[in-house]
Protein backbone atom coordinates (compact mmCIF):
# COMPACT_ATOMS: atom_id res chain seq x y z
CA UNK A 1 0.00 0.00 0.00
CA UNK A 2 1.41 3.63 -0.90
CA UNK A 3 2.12 5.67 2.08
CA UNK A 4 -0.31 8.54 2.77
CA UNK A 5 1.48 12.05 1.93
CA UNK A 6 0.72 14.31 5.04
CA UNK A 7 0.99 18.37 4.92
CA UNK A 8 1.23 20.40 7.97
CA UNK A 9 -0.31 23.97 7.77
CA UNK A 10 -0.23 26.39 10.25
CA UNK A 11 -3.49 27.87 11.54
CA UNK A 12 -4.16 31.98 11.41
CA UNK A 13 -2.82 33.46 14.85
CA UNK A 14 -5.88 34.91 15.45
CA UNK A 15 -8.27 32.11 15.49
CA UNK A 16 -11.25 32.35 17.53
CA UNK A 17 -12.49 28.67 17.70
CA UNK A 18 -12.83 27.74 21.10
CA UNK A 19 -10.28 25.64 21.14
CA UNK A 20 -7.77 27.75 20.69
CA UNK A 21 -9.54 30.93 22.53
CA UNK A 22 -9.54 28.27 25.75
CA UNK A 23 -5.36 27.37 25.86
CA UNK A 24 -4.66 31.43 24.73
CA UNK A 25 -6.43 31.72 28.35
CA UNK A 26 -5.02 28.72 30.57
CA UNK A 27 -1.74 29.08 28.78
CA UNK A 28 -0.57 32.30 28.96
CA UNK A 29 2.67 32.59 29.59
CA UNK A 30 3.30 29.47 27.48
CA UNK A 31 5.68 29.71 24.33
CA UNK A 32 2.90 28.58 22.00
CA UNK A 33 1.33 31.89 23.20
CA UNK A 34 3.86 33.95 22.85
CA UNK A 35 4.69 32.63 19.28
CA UNK A 36 1.05 32.07 18.30
CA UNK A 37 0.89 28.55 17.68
CA UNK A 38 -2.00 26.92 18.25
CA UNK A 39 -2.31 24.37 20.82
CA UNK A 40 -5.62 23.49 19.97
CA UNK A 41 -4.67 22.40 16.75
CA UNK A 42 -1.10 22.63 16.19
CA UNK A 43 -1.36 21.11 12.56
CA UNK A 44 -4.03 20.37 10.15
CA UNK A 45 -3.37 16.99 8.47
CA UNK A 46 -4.33 16.45 5.10
CA UNK A 47 -3.88 12.66 3.33
CA UNK A 48 -3.91 12.32 -0.23
CA UNK A 49 -7.55 10.69 -0.60
CA UNK A 50 -6.49 7.89 -3.13
CA UNK A 51 -4.28 7.05 0.07
CA UNK A 52 -7.12 7.31 2.07
CA UNK A 53 -9.24 5.02 -0.13
CA UNK A 54 -6.99 2.23 -0.22
CA UNK A 55 -6.20 2.14 3.34
CA UNK A 56 -10.30 1.61 4.08
CA UNK A 57 -10.18 -1.01 1.05
CA UNK A 58 -12.77 -0.63 -1.77
CA UNK A 59 -15.72 0.77 -1.85
CA UNK A 60 -16.01 2.36 1.08
CA UNK A 61 -17.08 6.00 0.47
CA UNK A 62 -14.42 8.59 2.09
CA UNK A 63 -15.58 11.17 4.08
CA UNK A 64 -14.89 14.70 3.12
CA UNK A 65 -11.85 16.66 4.71
CA UNK A 66 -12.10 19.30 6.56
CA UNK A 67 -10.24 22.28 4.79
CA UNK A 68 -7.82 24.11 6.61
CA UNK A 69 -8.17 27.38 8.16
CA UNK A 70 -6.30 29.78 5.79
CA UNK A 71 -3.62 32.36 7.58
CA UNK A 72 -5.49 35.17 8.95
CA UNK A 73 -3.96 39.03 9.14
CA UNK A 74 -0.71 39.37 11.73
CA UNK A 75 -0.59 40.50 14.61
CA UNK A 76 0.91 44.03 13.72
CA UNK A 77 1.23 46.86 16.24
CA UNK A 78 -1.92 49.50 15.36
CA UNK A 79 -3.94 47.01 13.25
CA UNK A 80 -7.31 46.80 13.73
CA UNK A 81 -7.78 43.04 15.32
CA UNK A 82 -10.14 40.09 13.48
CA UNK A 83 -11.49 40.08 17.01
CA UNK A 84 -14.86 38.48 17.47
CA UNK A 85 -15.89 40.97 20.41
CA UNK A 86 -14.46 43.69 18.17
CA UNK A 87 -18.23 44.48 17.08
CA UNK A 88 -20.40 44.15 20.38
CA UNK A 89 -21.70 47.20 22.25
CA UNK A 90 -19.59 47.75 24.97
CA UNK A 91 -21.57 46.19 28.81
CA UNK A 92 -21.39 47.93 32.19
CA UNK A 93 -19.34 44.95 32.96
CA UNK A 94 -17.29 43.46 30.24
CA UNK A 95 -15.86 40.29 29.51
CA UNK A 96 -12.08 41.08 29.84
CA UNK A 97 -10.01 38.20 28.99
CA UNK A 98 -6.73 39.17 29.24
CA UNK A 99 -3.34 37.98 27.84
CA UNK A 100 0.13 37.17 30.01
CA UNK A 101 2.96 38.99 31.05
CA UNK A 102 5.13 39.99 27.44
CA UNK A 103 7.57 42.51 26.41
CA UNK A 104 6.87 45.69 24.23
CA UNK A 105 6.17 45.06 20.98
CA UNK A 106 8.49 47.02 18.28
CA UNK A 107 8.13 47.49 14.40
CA UNK A 108 6.97 44.56 12.68
CA UNK A 109 5.54 42.67 15.85
CA UNK A 110 9.41 42.07 17.27
CA UNK A 111 9.72 42.27 21.01
CA UNK A 112 11.58 46.03 21.70
CA UNK A 113 14.05 46.09 24.21
CA UNK A 114 12.91 46.03 27.69
CA UNK A 115 13.70 49.65 29.25
CA UNK A 116 14.05 50.17 33.05
CA UNK A 117 10.31 51.50 34.87
CA UNK A 118 10.20 55.39 34.13
CA UNK A 119 8.91 58.11 36.49
CA UNK A 120 5.70 59.77 35.41
CA UNK A 121 3.27 62.25 37.07
CA UNK A 122 -0.60 61.74 36.63
CA UNK A 123 -1.14 64.16 33.97
CA UNK A 124 1.05 61.78 32.02
CA UNK A 125 -0.58 59.00 33.18
CA UNK A 126 -3.88 61.16 31.71
CA UNK A 127 -3.35 61.82 29.05
CA UNK A 128 -2.11 58.86 27.81
CA UNK A 129 -5.18 57.25 29.02
CA UNK A 130 -7.26 59.95 26.69
CA UNK A 131 -5.20 58.92 23.56
CA UNK A 132 -6.38 55.56 23.69
CA UNK A 133 -9.55 56.68 24.24
CA UNK A 134 -9.71 59.49 21.98
CA UNK A 135 -8.41 56.56 19.41
CA UNK A 136 -10.48 53.87 19.89
CA UNK A 137 -8.38 51.60 20.47
CA UNK A 138 -10.21 47.93 19.94
CA UNK A 139 -10.07 45.32 22.56
CA UNK A 140 -8.37 42.43 22.35
CA UNK A 141 -5.87 40.17 24.76
CA UNK A 142 -3.53 39.57 21.57
CA UNK A 143 -3.25 42.33 19.48
CA UNK A 144 -0.61 45.01 20.38
CA UNK A 145 -1.15 48.85 19.34
CA UNK A 146 0.89 50.99 17.69
CA UNK A 147 2.75 51.58 20.69
CA UNK A 148 3.58 48.04 21.79
CA UNK A 149 1.57 47.55 24.61
CA UNK A 150 -1.76 44.95 24.19
CA UNK A 151 -4.34 45.80 23.79
CA UNK A 152 -6.44 44.40 26.59
CA UNK A 153 -7.52 45.93 30.63
CA UNK A 154 -3.74 44.65 31.79
CA UNK A 155 -1.96 46.46 28.82
CA UNK A 156 -4.15 49.59 29.05
CA UNK A 157 -3.33 50.07 32.38
CA UNK A 158 1.06 49.00 31.64
CA UNK A 159 0.75 51.99 28.70
CA UNK A 160 -0.93 54.68 31.13
CA UNK A 161 1.59 53.79 33.91
CA UNK A 162 4.47 53.90 31.00
CA UNK A 163 5.84 50.31 32.66
CA UNK A 164 8.52 48.83 30.50
CA UNK A 165 6.49 45.56 29.38
CA UNK A 166 2.97 44.62 28.72
CA UNK A 167 2.12 42.93 32.53
CA UNK A 168 -1.26 41.30 33.71
CA UNK A 169 -3.74 41.11 36.89
CA UNK A 170 -1.41 39.25 38.70
CA UNK A 171 1.52 41.17 38.31
CA UNK A 172 0.59 44.76 37.88
CA UNK A 173 0.40 45.36 41.62
CA UNK A 174 4.65 44.97 42.00
CA UNK A 175 4.40 48.46 40.70
CA UNK A 176 1.80 50.33 42.98
CA UNK A 177 2.10 51.07 46.52
CA UNK A 178 -1.30 49.98 47.92
CA UNK A 179 -3.50 52.91 49.10
CA UNK A 180 -6.68 53.64 51.03
CA UNK A 181 -9.94 54.76 49.42
CA UNK A 182 -9.91 58.38 51.00
CA UNK A 183 -6.27 58.75 49.46
CA UNK A 184 -7.48 58.03 45.72
CA UNK A 185 -6.35 60.65 42.95
CA UNK A 186 -6.16 60.96 39.39
CA UNK A 187 -3.56 58.19 37.84
CA UNK A 188 -4.09 55.85 40.43
CA UNK A 189 -5.35 52.28 39.77
CA UNK A 190 -7.90 50.04 41.04
CA UNK A 191 -6.95 46.27 40.61
CA UNK A 192 -9.28 42.88 41.12
CA UNK A 193 -6.92 39.65 40.48
CA UNK A 194 -8.87 36.76 40.92
CA UNK A 195 -5.80 33.78 41.67
CA UNK A 196 -8.14 31.02 41.62
CA UNK A 197 -8.94 32.09 37.92
CA UNK A 198 -7.20 35.04 36.46
CA UNK A 199 -9.66 35.08 33.68
CA UNK A 200 -13.18 35.28 35.52
CA UNK A 201 -13.80 38.42 36.71
CA UNK A 202 -10.22 39.72 37.09
CA UNK A 203 -9.83 43.05 35.81
CA UNK A 204 -8.22 47.04 36.18
CA UNK A 205 -9.08 50.71 35.73
CA UNK A 206 -7.10 54.00 35.88
CA UNK A 207 -9.26 56.50 37.84
CA UNK A 208 -9.86 59.25 36.78
CA UNK A 209 -11.48 60.89 39.66
CA UNK A 210 -14.29 61.27 41.91
CA UNK A 211 -17.82 62.84 40.18
CA UNK A 212 -19.56 63.80 43.46
CA UNK A 213 -18.67 64.69 47.30
CA UNK A 214 -20.61 61.25 48.52
CA UNK A 215 -17.44 59.64 46.26
CA UNK A 216 -19.92 56.99 45.23
CA UNK A 217 -18.83 57.48 41.65
CA UNK A 218 -15.57 58.01 39.97
CA UNK A 219 -14.54 58.54 36.04
CA UNK A 220 -12.42 55.23 35.18
CA UNK A 221 -10.29 54.76 32.04
CA UNK A 222 -10.04 51.16 30.83
CA UNK A 223 -9.76 49.25 28.19
CA UNK A 224 -13.29 47.07 27.80
CA UNK A 225 -15.04 45.38 24.77
CA UNK A 226 -15.03 46.86 22.25
CA UNK A 227 -12.69 49.61 22.77
CA UNK A 228 -10.87 52.18 25.36
CA UNK A 229 -13.41 53.83 27.10
CA UNK A 230 -13.70 57.06 29.80
CA UNK A 231 -16.99 56.69 31.99
CA UNK A 232 -18.83 57.36 35.64
CA UNK A 233 -18.38 54.09 37.39
CA UNK A 234 -20.07 53.36 40.96
CA UNK A 235 -16.63 52.66 43.08
CA UNK A 236 -15.44 49.90 42.85
CA UNK A 237 -16.79 48.34 39.77
CA UNK A 238 -20.01 47.67 38.55
CA UNK A 239 -19.60 43.68 40.10
CA UNK A 240 -16.58 42.25 42.53
CA UNK A 241 -16.24 45.80 44.06
CA UNK A 242 -15.57 44.59 47.61
CA UNK A 243 -12.69 43.00 45.69
CA UNK A 244 -10.93 46.15 43.96
CA UNK A 245 -7.80 47.16 45.69
CA UNK A 246 -6.54 50.67 45.33
CA UNK A 247 -2.81 51.11 43.88
CA UNK A 248 -0.39 54.31 43.37
CA UNK A 249 2.57 53.98 40.97
CA UNK A 250 5.59 53.73 42.64
CA UNK A 251 7.25 56.40 39.85
CA UNK A 252 5.05 58.71 40.25
CA UNK A 253 6.39 62.37 40.72
CA UNK A 254 5.02 65.65 40.28
CA UNK A 255 5.59 68.29 36.99
CA UNK A 256 6.29 67.11 33.58
CA UNK A 257 9.56 66.64 33.13
CA UNK A 258 10.14 63.17 35.30
CA UNK A 259 12.12 64.54 37.84
CA UNK A 260 12.34 63.22 41.82
CA UNK A 261 10.74 65.98 42.85
CA UNK A 262 8.34 65.27 46.18
CA UNK A 263 4.66 64.61 44.68
CA UNK A 264 2.36 67.72 45.00
CA UNK A 265 -1.56 67.19 44.90
CA UNK A 266 -3.19 65.88 41.94
CA UNK A 267 -3.57 67.54 39.38
CA UNK A 268 -8.41 67.73 38.76
CA UNK A 269 -9.17 65.26 36.49
CA UNK A 270 -10.35 67.30 33.83
CA UNK A 271 -9.54 71.37 33.38
CA UNK A 272 -11.70 73.85 35.69
CA UNK A 273 -12.95 76.94 33.96
CA UNK A 274 -13.52 75.49 30.69
CA UNK A 275 -15.06 77.90 27.95
CA UNK A 276 -18.63 78.27 28.08
CA UNK A 277 -19.50 76.01 24.64
CA UNK A 278 -23.29 77.55 24.23
CA UNK A 279 -26.69 77.16 24.68
CA UNK A 280 -27.17 75.04 21.77
CA UNK A 281 -25.43 72.00 24.05
CA UNK A 282 -27.85 71.76 26.46
CA UNK A 283 -31.31 70.70 25.89
CA UNK A 284 -33.52 67.80 24.67
CA UNK A 285 -32.00 65.65 22.80
CA UNK A 286 -28.00 67.25 23.67
CA UNK A 287 -25.77 64.24 23.76
CA UNK A 288 -21.66 65.57 24.30
CA UNK A 289 -18.76 65.87 26.83
CA UNK A 290 -20.17 69.24 27.79
CA UNK A 291 -23.45 68.17 29.25
CA UNK A 292 -21.05 65.65 31.24
CA UNK A 293 -18.81 68.30 31.91
CA UNK A 294 -21.99 70.65 33.27
CA UNK A 295 -23.38 67.42 36.03
CA UNK A 296 -20.24 66.99 37.29
CA UNK A 297 -19.84 70.60 38.00
CA UNK A 298 -23.20 70.89 40.05
CA UNK A 299 -22.69 67.81 41.62
CA UNK A 300 -19.79 69.58 43.23
CA UNK A 301 -22.03 72.11 44.09
CA UNK A 302 -24.87 70.32 45.77
CA UNK A 303 -27.00 68.33 43.00
CA UNK A 304 -25.93 65.12 43.45
CA UNK A 305 -29.43 64.25 44.59
CA UNK A 306 -30.74 64.81 41.44
CA UNK A 307 -28.56 62.13 39.82
CA UNK A 308 -29.81 58.28 40.29
CA UNK A 309 -26.97 57.70 37.61
CA UNK A 310 -24.25 59.93 35.62
CA UNK A 311 -23.42 62.58 35.46
CA UNK A 312 -23.24 60.89 31.39
CA UNK A 313 -23.12 63.04 28.04
CA UNK A 314 -27.06 62.37 27.22
CA UNK A 315 -29.31 65.38 28.54
CA UNK A 316 -31.76 64.20 30.85
CA UNK A 317 -34.41 65.80 33.03
CA UNK A 318 -32.13 65.43 35.99
CA UNK A 319 -29.78 67.72 34.29
CA UNK A 320 -32.11 70.47 33.48
CA UNK A 321 -34.03 69.96 37.18
CA UNK A 322 -30.09 70.05 39.13
CA UNK A 323 -29.21 73.26 36.68
CA UNK A 324 -32.39 74.98 38.09
CA UNK A 325 -31.39 74.20 41.26
CA UNK A 326 -28.16 75.66 41.34
CA UNK A 327 -29.71 78.95 39.15
CA UNK A 328 -32.57 79.67 42.02
CA UNK A 329 -29.92 78.72 44.73
CA UNK A 330 -28.56 82.32 43.22
CA UNK A 331 -31.73 83.99 44.08
CA UNK A 332 -32.96 84.09 40.20
CA UNK A 333 -36.52 83.14 39.04
CA UNK A 334 -38.65 82.69 35.71
CA UNK A 335 -36.80 82.49 32.27
CA UNK A 336 -33.28 83.32 34.28
CA UNK A 337 -33.98 79.67 36.08
CA UNK A 338 -34.99 77.98 33.38
CA UNK A 339 -33.12 75.23 34.01
CA UNK A 340 -30.82 75.76 31.06
CA UNK A 341 -27.24 76.88 31.47
CA UNK A 342 -26.16 80.45 29.69
CA UNK A 343 -22.79 82.19 30.14
CA UNK A 344 -23.32 83.46 33.30
CA UNK A 345 -24.99 80.28 34.99
CA UNK A 346 -21.77 78.11 33.70
CA UNK A 347 -19.11 81.08 34.89
CA UNK A 348 -20.23 80.85 38.14
CA UNK A 349 -19.88 76.98 38.13
CA UNK A 350 -17.04 76.93 35.99
CA UNK A 351 -14.74 79.35 38.69
CA UNK A 352 -16.48 78.21 41.70
CA UNK A 353 -18.33 81.50 42.45
CA UNK A 354 -22.01 81.77 43.56
CA UNK A 355 -24.37 80.25 45.63
CA UNK A 356 -23.85 76.03 46.20
CA UNK A 357 -27.19 74.19 46.35
CA UNK A 358 -29.27 74.48 49.65
CA UNK A 359 -26.71 77.76 50.84
CA UNK A 360 -29.17 80.03 52.19
CA UNK A 361 -31.34 79.85 49.07
CA UNK A 362 -34.08 76.49 49.78
CA UNK A 363 -33.32 74.45 46.44
CA UNK A 364 -36.08 72.74 44.26
CA UNK A 365 -37.91 69.94 46.65
CA UNK A 366 -36.06 66.53 45.39
CA UNK A 367 -37.44 63.74 43.32
CA UNK A 368 -41.16 64.19 43.37
CA UNK A 369 -41.57 66.80 45.87
CA UNK A 370 -39.96 64.03 48.46
CA UNK A 371 -37.88 66.10 50.75
CA UNK A 372 -34.62 64.64 51.75
CA UNK A 373 -34.52 61.72 48.33
CA UNK A 374 -31.07 61.79 47.72
CA UNK A 375 -31.39 59.94 44.65
CA UNK A 376 -30.55 56.01 43.51
CA UNK A 377 -27.33 56.45 42.70
CA UNK A 378 -26.62 56.36 46.38
CA UNK A 379 -28.30 53.15 47.17
CA UNK A 380 -26.54 50.38 45.14
CA UNK A 381 -23.29 47.74 45.72
CA UNK A 382 -20.55 49.67 46.50
CA UNK A 383 -21.79 52.69 47.75
CA UNK A 384 -20.86 54.00 51.33
CA UNK A 385 -22.58 57.13 52.52
CA UNK A 386 -24.63 58.76 55.12
CA UNK A 387 -28.08 58.10 53.68
CA UNK A 388 -28.07 54.19 53.38
CA UNK A 389 -27.03 55.16 57.86
CA UNK A 390 -30.05 57.27 57.67
CA UNK A 391 -32.13 54.37 55.56
CA UNK A 392 -31.77 51.56 57.75
CA UNK A 393 -32.52 53.29 60.84
CA UNK A 394 -35.94 54.15 59.62
CA UNK A 395 -36.32 50.82 58.35
CA UNK A 396 -35.53 49.40 61.67
CA UNK A 397 -37.97 52.27 63.59
CA UNK A 398 -40.75 50.68 61.21
CA UNK A 399 -40.26 46.99 61.94
CA UNK A 400 -37.96 45.89 58.97
CA UNK A 401 -34.77 45.69 60.39
CA UNK A 402 -34.56 41.71 60.88
CA UNK A 403 -31.90 40.70 58.07
CA UNK A 404 -29.58 43.05 59.86
CA UNK A 405 -27.08 41.38 61.63
CA UNK A 406 -25.02 44.28 62.60
CA UNK A 407 -25.58 47.79 61.77
CA UNK A 408 -27.13 49.58 60.20
CA UNK A 409 -24.28 51.09 58.39
CA UNK A 410 -23.12 53.41 56.41
CA UNK A 411 -22.14 50.62 53.28
CA UNK A 412 -24.42 49.56 51.19
CA UNK A 413 -25.33 45.71 51.57
CA UNK A 414 -27.55 42.55 50.79
CA UNK A 415 -29.08 43.30 54.42
CA UNK A 416 -30.04 46.84 53.76
CA UNK A 417 -31.54 45.61 49.96
CA UNK A 418 -33.49 42.74 51.94
CA UNK A 419 -35.15 45.06 53.96
CA UNK A 420 -36.21 47.50 51.82
CA UNK A 421 -38.02 44.52 49.66
CA UNK A 422 -39.81 43.32 52.42
CA UNK A 423 -41.11 47.24 52.86
CA UNK A 424 -41.86 47.19 49.77
CA UNK A 425 -43.77 44.42 49.46
CA UNK A 426 -45.89 45.29 52.69
CA UNK A 427 -47.17 48.21 50.39
CA UNK A 428 -48.35 45.38 48.02
CA UNK A 429 -46.06 46.06 45.64
CA UNK A 430 -43.99 42.87 43.28
CA UNK A 431 -41.94 42.46 40.61
CA UNK A 432 -39.88 45.69 40.28
CA UNK A 433 -41.69 47.85 42.31
CA UNK A 434 -40.41 45.46 45.31
CA UNK A 435 -36.76 45.32 44.07
CA UNK A 436 -35.23 46.45 46.96
CA UNK A 437 -33.91 49.91 45.97
CA UNK A 438 -35.38 52.90 47.72
CA UNK A 439 -36.91 54.95 45.05
CA UNK A 440 -38.83 58.36 45.97
CA UNK A 441 -42.31 56.52 46.96
CA UNK A 442 -40.15 54.12 49.05
CA UNK A 443 -38.56 57.19 50.62
CA UNK A 444 -41.61 58.90 51.31
CA UNK A 445 -43.59 56.37 52.48
CA UNK A 446 -40.55 55.55 54.99
CA UNK A 447 -40.21 58.71 56.14
CA UNK A 448 -43.87 60.00 56.11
Amino acid sequence: METPAFEEIEPASDCDCPGCVHWRRVLPHSATARTGAHPAHRTVIVAAAAAASAALGAGHAVPALAAPQAPGPQSLPGAVPADPRADLPGADEPDTPQGGKTPLHGPGGVPAKPAKAPTTTRAEIIKRAKEWVAAKVPYSMYRYWSDGYRQDCSGFVSMAWSLPGNEWTGSLDQYGVRIPKDDLQPGDMLLFHNPDDPQKGSHVVIFGGWTDYTHTYYIAYEQAPPSARRQSTPYAYWSNSSRYVAYRYKGLVSGGTGGSMPEKPAEPAEPAGTPYPGRAYFGSGANNKHVTELGRMLVERGAARYYTSGPGPRWSEADRRATQAFQRAQGWRGTEADGLPGPHTWELLATGKGRDIGAGTPAPPSSHGVPGYPGRALFRPGANNSHITLLGKQLVKKGFGKYYRTGPGPRWGEADRRNVESFQRAQGWRGGAADGYPGPETWRRLFS
